[in-house]
């Protein structure tokens, strides 16, 4: 009945603050992610004993009776016990002797906080729905509204607390920006819009191109999914909100770009000016030559933003997809011509702020991507080659590792492998490596064995300025590993590698700090972020000290080791984040000069795009905890798709679509929220019980040939009332 329901369905496609349990402030010894758990994710809260740091000594021992408790009536929904971390051993990242409670068997939706009856403690309050992550990730968007330069934030758009008029419109700004080399009237440019990469209100192409891909590929993985309801100047007007901050950006890289296709390096103050508010900066700003990895960066964001925009109807979209292809031809062009250019080696001559050069192998491996998205965009054989023949220069190939670095590389080359007429061979060795290494001990094996006490490993020399991107690019690679199919039988546990990566940024570490600015939601919610606007002593400094603190949803850098003060800083010692293990390394706040704390909480597109393309890949739709192995499919040949991982003894289908789209719907049974386009072409593929090992297979006999080189979208689903327990939706393209 209910896989007749299925097929039914599958045609037819589409609160209040809770009060507190008490007015304690944070528990220095019980961590949870202060946004919550969505109700299927792994549950494990950390209870801490400081043993060494600035925190350290506090004696703490859990108590027998550990409880889950309603907010609501103080009510028990769950109870057991705390396991010692790695049998009672101080954690040497964080000075911590620790213990996990795991409280995943708790699925029920409401808000709660995990109790230490015995000792009297309360962690802080939390949520248990499939939308926990949501005010966090509307926040970490409209992060990229309050950074956008050349416009004003004002209301309705911008709270009130951080409306602010036009900023870098002045004399010889943005709209009148002159070469740094030149800076006489006929240097002028019209360089407006963009971000301000950071907390300084600079722009930078190179700076530019990693957060770009970054939200591009988000969207990309669920394009059905993304709202248009952000509150921004665009919303509303059909096309995601995500797309129109993408494009606010774009318009000006474009506008950086040369009539020879070449792009320009930079704009920049030439010293360190700002001010507080933005509108309030006044400072003459200048512009950096063309340089060839300026061009090779704006080149493939053009590139891989046409393939998005080519693939939306409305024919604005279609109008700049077209605009964009252009622009990516043009500098792949100039590279072509100027190959003597390459690698560049910008000097910076006349700025003192940050150069933002690649190193020679960054901009190879930038071109490769460029090449990946073209050949995505016009399926021209002269890209196709490129990326044929220079995948092996990678440090994927070269190191077989798939470094956090480098993720938008490795999403590139993995694309590579969907599109039709894709060297096979090179496909496959690409998706063959980047499964060996981020399952091997380098990344998942790593997790698994739980070497990292708040569960969310990074090795030492990891932990750098801007740390805290590292740990949503090194989630990501988890997250890259489902969507793209690769390892189908560890689905769930890499989906719950990359969740321990959010519950870290959401509270989840020795300081207790959700590392994202003013969400309501996070009781330890960042108070400060080093910021121009948000400058020491303004009304925007600290949430808690100043009149507004600054605005939400900013990620700040995270713990950074190798901090340390200007040399001219003679004040008393800075403890923390000095003289600290090293995930302790990290202090709340924003002082400029010598105190230098931008090393620690300066905020940045680098550290933004990521958390926000993590969070997405746990709110929009549901992560994926069902694996689904489908084989390459040919004309004409048998293809063979297989469930694995599932519940033994329950039912489970395959769905199949055209394109990607969203199918939610509820019945008694089974829970969906799907990737796949509706019916009427579609559908159920296949359907039955899942055997003892939690696996269902199905077999074609023949491909029809009509279908040659057509896309043809999967995902498997599980039959639970609680919430969709599917795979993720895998792209196979008939050869």
């Amino acid at each position: 009945m209910r896989i007749a329901s299925l097929v039914m369905a599958s045609m037819l496609i589409g609160a209040l603050p809770a009060s507190r349990l008490s007015a304690q402030s944070l528990d220095p010894h019980l961590r949870v992610d202060q946004l919550g758990y969505t109700p299927l994710a792994a549950k494990v809260a950390i209870l801490r004993e400081p043993v060494i740091g600035h925190d350290a000594p506090a004696p703490y021992t859990p108590g027998s009776r550990l409880e889950v408790r309603r907010v609501a009536d103080g009510s028990v929904a769950w109870s057991g016990t705390a396991t010692p971390w790695n049998g009672g051993a101080v954690h040497a990242q964080s000075g911590d002797r620790v213990w996990w409670v795991d409280f995943s068997a708790l699925t029920e939706v409401g808000s709660f906080a995990l109790v230490d009856v015995d000792r009297g403690r309360s962690s802080a309050e939390f949520r248990i729905a499939e939308d926990v992550f949501a005010p966090a990730l509307r926040a970490a968007q409209r992060m990229f509204y309050y950074q956008r330069c050349g416009t004003p934030k004002a209301t309705p758009h911008a709270e009130p607390a951080w409306s602010d008029g036009v900023c870098h419109l002045g004399a010889e700004q943005d709209i009148d920006c002159r070469s740094v080399l030149d800076p006489s009237p006929g240097s002028t440019r019209d360089l407006r819009g963009g971000w301000h990469d950071a907390g300084d209100y600079n722009k930078y192409t190179n700076f530019a191109d990693d957060p770009v891909h970054a939200l591009l590929s988000a969207y990309r993985a669920n394009p059905a999914y993304w709202p248009d309801d952000l509150g921004i100047p665009e919303s509303g007007n059909g096309t995601p909100d995500l797309l129109d901050a993408i494009r606010w950006e774009i318009d000006w890289l474009l506008r950086m770009q040369e009539p020879d296709g070449s792009v320009l390096h930079k704009v920049s103050v030439v010293d360190f000016d700002a001010a507080s508010p933005p509108s309030a900066d006044t400072a003459p700003r200048r512009y950096g030559p063309p340089t060839a990895s300026a061009t090779v960066s704006a080149c493939g964001v053009f590139a891989h933003a046409a393939v998005v925009f080519a693939a939306r109807s409305e024919p604005t979209s279609q109008a700049f997809a077209a605009t964009l292809e252009a622009a990516a031809l043009a500098a792949w062009d100039w590279l072509e011509r100027n190959p003597t250019l390459i690698p560049s080696s910008y000097d910076n001559a006349g700025f003192q702020s940050a150069d933002a050069e690649d190193p020679p192998y960054e901009q190879d491996m930038n071109r490769l991507r460029a090449a990946v998205w073209l050949y995505a965009l016009t399926g021209d054989a002269v890209y196709q080659a490129w990326v044929d023949g220079n995948w092996t220069s990678s440090h994927l190939s070269q190191w077989t590792w798939a470094s956090p670095y480098e993720l938008g590389l490795h999403e590139a080359m993995l694309a590579y492998g969907d599109l039709p007429g894709a060297t096979a061979a090179v496909a496959d060795a690409i998706r063959g490596l980047f499964a060996a290494s981020v399952t091997g001990g380098a990344h998942l094996a790593e997790v698994t064995s739980s070497t990292d006490a708040y569960r969310a490993p990074l090795a030492d020399q990891d932990y750098v300025w801007g740390s805290n991107g590292v740990k949503s690019s090194r989630a990501l690679l988890f997250v890259l590993l489902n969507r793209y199919g690769l390892e189908p039988q560890s689905a769930d546990v890499a989906t719950a590698a990359a969740e321990g990566y959010l519950h870290y940024l959401h509270g989840v570490n020795p300081p207790g700090i959700a590392f994202i600015t003013q969400l309501d939601e996070a009781e330890g919610s960042a108070t400060e972020t080093y910021h121009a606007w948000f400058d020491d002593g303004t009304i925007w400094d600290s949430s808690i000290t100043s009149l507004y603190g600054p605005a939400p949803g900013y990620v700040t850098g995270g713990a950074n080791p190798n901090y340390v003060p200007d040399p001219a800083y003679s004040g008393p010692p800075l403890e923390p984040p000095l003289n600290q293990p090293i995930q302790k390394s990290y202090r709340d706040w924003n002082t400029s000069w010598p105190e230098n704390s931008w090393e620690i909480t300066e905020c940045s597109l680098g550290y933004q795009a990521p958390y926000l393309a993590l969070l997405a890949a746990h709110t929009l739709a549901p992560a994926p905890r069902l694996g689904l192995q489908v084989d390459a499919l040919s004309s004409g040949a048998s293809a063979q798709w297989s469930i694995v991982g599932g519940q033994p003894g329950d039912l489970a289908a395959v769905l199949w679509a055209v394109a990607p789209g969203r199918i939610a719907v509820r019945f008694p049974g089974w829970a969906l929220d799907l990737g796949l386009a509706a019916p009427p072409l579609g559908g159920v593929l296949f359907a039955g019980v899942l055997d003892p090992t939690g696996s269902l297979g199905a077999t074609l006999r023949r491909v029809p040939p009509t279908l040659s080189g057509s896309a043809l979208w999967f995902q498997a689903t599980q039959a639970d009332d609680i919430a969709p327990v599917q795979s993720a939706p895998l792209v196979r393209v008939v050869r």
